[in-house]
């Protein structure tokens, strides 16, 4: 099993409200980011390649990233980032879980 599937079985086991895997919040340029809470306005992108120089560090990638999360923000969302290490590691879950708890404080 990847560990997307079982980020997504975790976040479900401990009692995170429901998300939707690859949502599209710009029509027009077809983004769309990893996990999202649309109700919440929180969203959750697992960065890949941060230690092998993967598309996300390459310079026209980077540039186009920073254009659709500005855009989300301008949506006024929440942006949350993890390396694929800090899913492994349980760190994601942990400060996603934060998140929602502070959210009923």
């Amino acid at each position: 099993m990847d560990q997307y599937r079982i980020f997504e079985l975790t976040l479900r086991a401990i009692g995170i409200p429901p998300f939707e895997r690859e949502y599209r919040f710009a029509t027009l340029r077809k983004w769309r980011i990893d996990f999202a809470w649309p109700d919440y306005h929180l969203a959750v992108e697992i960065e890949g390649g941060a230690w092998i120089q993967g598309r996300h560090n390459r310079a026209a990638s980077f540039l186009k990233d920073m254009e659709k999360y500005n855009e989300l923000s301008l949506r006024r969302f929440w942006l949350l980032r993890f390396t694929p290490q800090q899913v492994e590691s349980g760190e994601a879950v942990r400060v996603i879980e934060g998140w929602f708890h502070a959210k009923k404080d």
